[in-house]
């Protein structure tokens, strides 16, 4: 009997085989001959279209021992490719580990994600309560419920009680995160509250150890995921509940390779298995905030702090407010203020969102930049490491150069980035213990040591960067520098005032959580005080109110369906040509409007020169079926790369 077989490449269709005999059905992983090799393949719903009758067919090799992928995880996945613009191929391979699924591990190697019916001896306020109820009395079938609470006021333990309640009656859940650094912390926050670890998946997890997840998650052996984006792809048994903290963050974009929002992604996800989802945040997007408006998803507010902690006061001190020492970037009033709250036993917190210590590196003889060869980017210095890394290709050079003058360039560094500041923290509070906390720091073995160190009061001054900002619970942490606040607020996105929303209250948030008065200081050489005041405001949805105004009125996301085409390639006038050409079949195919093409905001990265088109339409469009179409027929150079991004977050 003919049955199609989907294997993980970039075809969009199924392949035809012969099932051997096997009694194979729809969802079955199955080995089979592909070209010279074997391959795995899922059987399909739907045969390849255009066969030809005539042509011969190979059997099937083997059917593995695997519990079947189910029917509505099939639809997902092509609802998914058809989206997103992705090859159905390629959506299989997220599903499936280095193109292998995983049949049988033995069993002690899931005793420690062994179901534990631990009692819950953690109270809950008389708001969690009520968000609980609320939040359970309707999780039988699917539903988008947001859980939009100021930080610390006890989000996580609401949707770790929904969660017990899932497993307890036999489903599986899953968490995303959208920082690998976050895995550390809230999977210790998970074993104290349910007494078994959940298994934690992310790029940096050893092979062995996802395949020992893959397929205790695909037999149930593995009740619980904690895991960044492509965990949504893995082969749950029995998904009862999804669960996305911190639903606002942009890392949840996956901009590289197949292009996706997890988030989204998870809503849908959660739409065709016909389950409940929780959206977790102290401040929404303004997709989700305009949907809760609209009535589509659910929404519960927790108010109320721990222990009824009072949120930190606001303080704008302009650099030219007292003396202020040459060429430093911390202004007087700020360190009299530091001392003041080191003096009470604070920690302390300075929050620059750079990385390194220079991001602009310049010779002041013959005004050369330290400029990346492969993108149109400046290098970044990283002191600690010596080098100039770009932080886009990885490209990584030393400082020491030969000036045109015919003798060593002399360096003046712009801008401050952590190391930076970590020195001239370091010169000023003298006899402290400091640390600085980035992506640079915390993705080592030694961040758990860390994290215990801050929790326990042992460093006295943090230098961090927007890592700092998500979930993590410093009680001693009661003062918070903002040194970067007029770069942050500077910029062409039409998301960055929806990003500084975010941010500064998810920082605002890591202060005065145990009780003790708590301020963030914002330093500025502008008076930006309306702005700040804006934006650090207790009731954030004012904001969004506003924003979600000003977005109607110009047609921009969530009120139109925003499509970006990235055209890349070695040689910039092959490229503008092709995107002048695609342009011009567009403009005549697609009921839309065509911007473009413009030469990228960074033109050039990994040697490749780069043009955006931009489209926009309605949402009632069926535009992705009518694209889809028109970049199939599309002809072009194989040296160019055409990359599609639907709803996409940066224009970089």
């Amino acid at each position: 009997m003919k049955i199609p077989v989907l294997i993980p490449n970039i075809f969009n269709h199924p392949f035809t085989y012969d099932d051997n005999g096997l009694n194979l059905k729809k969802g079955d992983y199955v080995e089979i001959p592909f070209g010279k090799k074997s391959k795995i393949g899922v059987v399909w719903d739907e045969f390849e279209k255009n066969i030809n009758k005539d042509f011969s067919i190979k059997p099937v090799l083997r059917k593995l021992k695997i519990p079947s992928l189910n029917i509505e995880t099939i639809k997902f996945l092509k609802w998914f490719s058809e989206y997103n613009l992705v090859p159905l191929g390629m959506s299989l391979k997220l599903h499936l580990l280095s193109n292998e699924a995983i049949e049988s591990y033995k069993i002690n190697e899931f005793n420690k994600f062994k179901h534990s019916k631990k009692p819950n001896k953690l109270s809950l306020s008389s708001e969690q309560e009520k968000s609980l109820k609320e939040i359970t009395s309707n999780d039988e079938k699917f539903r988008v419920h947001v859980i939009q609470g100021t930080t610390g006021s006890g989000k996580t333990i609401v949707y770790f009680n929904s969660l017990k309640k899932k497993i307890d009656e036999g489903f599986q859940g899953l968490i995303l995160l959208p920082e690998i650094g976050l895995t550390r912390d809230f999977q210790k926050k998970f074993l104290d509250f349910f007494g078994f670890e959940a298994a934690i998946w992310h790029s940096s997890i050893t092979k062995k150890n996802k395949k020992i997840i893959w397929s205790g998650i695909s037999t149930g052996k593995i009740k619980v995921i904690i895991g960044a984006r492509s965990s949504l792809f893995l082969p749950f048994l029995k998904l009862g509940l999804i669960i996305v903290d911190e639903e606002h963050d942009q890392s949840y974009k996956q901009d590289e390779g197949v292009i996706y929002n997890a988030r989204d992604m998870a809503i849908s996800k959660a739409s065709f298995l016909n389950i409940p989802i929780n959206l977790v945040t102290a401040v929404p997007s303004l997709e989700t905030f305009y949907n809760i408006k609209k009535g589509k998803f659910l929404v519960t507010r927790l108010h109320k702090r721990y222990l009824d902690a009072k949120l930190p006061n606001h303080e704008i001190i302009k650099v030219n407010e007292g003396s202020s020492k040459k060429n430093l970037w911390i202004s007087q009033k700020i360190i009299d203020k530091v001392n003041e709250h080191l003096n009470k036993k604070d920690q302390v917190l300075f929050f620059v969102n750079r990385r390194g210590f220079s991001p602009f590196v310049l010779c002041k003889n013959c005004l050369k930049p330290h400029s990346c060869p492969n993108c149109s980017i400046n290098l970044v210095y990283h002191k600690r490491k010596g080098k100039l890394i770009c932080h886009y290709c990885g490209f990584k050079s030393s400082l020491s150069r030969t000036c045109d003058k015919n003798k060593k360039c002399e360096y003046i560094f712009s801008g401050p980035g952590v190391e930076k500041v970590y020195e001239e923290v370091k010169n000023i509070f003298n006899g402290n213990k400091i640390e600085i906390f980035s992506s640079d720091t915390m993705n080592k073995k030694s961040s758990t040591n860390m994290l215990e160190n801050i929790i326990n009061n042992k460093i006295n001054i943090l230098i961090g960067t927007q890592l700092i900002s998500k979930g993590f619970h410093f009680p001693n942490l009661n003062c918070i520098i903002v040194l970067d606040i007029d770069i942050s607020l500077r910029g062409y996105d039409l998301r960055v005032a929806e990003k500084n929303l975010q941010l500064y209250h998810q920082l605002s948030g890591r202060a005065g959580r145990a009780g003790k008065p708590a301020t963030v200081y914002f330093q500025t050489f502008k008076n930006n005080s309306n702005i700040i005041s804006q934006i650090t405001n207790s009731d954030p949805n004012k904001f969004l109110e506003t924003e979600l105004d000003l977005r109607r009125k110009n047609s921009l996301p969530p009120f139109e369906r925003f499509i970006a085409i990235i055209i890349s390639g070695k040689k910039e006038t092959k490229v503008e040509e092709l995107s002048n050409h695609l342009k011009e079949i567009l403009e005549k195919k697609l009921n839309a409007r065509i911007l473009g093409p413009v030469v990228a905001p960074i033109l050039k990265i990994k040697n490749n020169y780069r043009y955006r088109i931009l489209i926009r339409s309605k949402k009632s469009e069926n535009i992705q079926k009518n694209l889809s179409t028109i970049l199939n027929k599309f002809k072009k150079q194989t040296e160019i790369k055409l990359v599609v991004d639907v709803d996409p977050i940066s224009f970089n």
